[in-house]
């Protein structure tokens, strides 16, 4: 599979999940103290995610 989420923990002990593809982190999340919390933040980015409108502000 070419993407994928990591959870690593940050400078501040705080965990973040990172999705990356192609070896290549494309974003992460905001720290949370546990991951429990990291762990719902994916599920709700593939559960939202799909549907989520483009803004493109170029214009």
């Amino acid at each position: 599979m070419a993407h994928k989420f990591h959870i690593k923990k940050n400078k501040a002990g705080e965990f973040v999940a990172y999705f990356v593809h192609n070896s290549e982190t494309i974003f992460w999340t905001e720290g949370y103290s546990s991951k429990a919390a990291a762990k719902n933040a994916i599920e709700s980015i593939k559960k939202n995610g799909p549907d989520a409108e483009v803004d493109d502000q170029t214009d």
